[in-house]
């Protein structure tokens, strides 16, 4: 897979993992297991640069005793996942065209 469309939707997963509810590292991973493997090393730069990017916030808070990271989605957020799935509809006819064609040169 393309390397900057692999990032983008990983961008995607994590604001789609954060959209009703804010939360933190480890749990974001554990929302998007069932979909993609991601790791901590991966998790933690998609979400500097999301904040960089002004589409979460942080803040801290204690949590047992130790300060946890919570990530809330922003305006910002929302409007590049409603961006994302409107697009889609677009994407999904492209990939649906090369399959298509794949299927086609396949039974020749």
């Amino acid at each position: 897979m393309d390397i900057q469309l692999k990032r983008g939707l990983l961008d995607l997963c994590v604001l789609s993992a954060i959209q009703d509810e804010e939360s933190y590292g480890y749990q974001i991973i554990k929302d998007i297991k069932p979909y993609l493997e991601i790791s901590e090393s991966t998790l933690y730069p998609i979400l500097r640069r999301l904040e960089g990017a002004e589409l979460l916030t942080v803040r801290t808070a204690e949590h047992n005793g130790r300060l946890r990271k919570y990530y809330s989605i922003t305006a910002l957020g929302r409007a590049r996942l409603a961006d994302f799935r409107a697009e889609w509809q677009e994407m999904k006819r492209i990939y649906e065209h090369i399959v298509k064609e794949g299927e086609r040169s396949d039974e020749t």
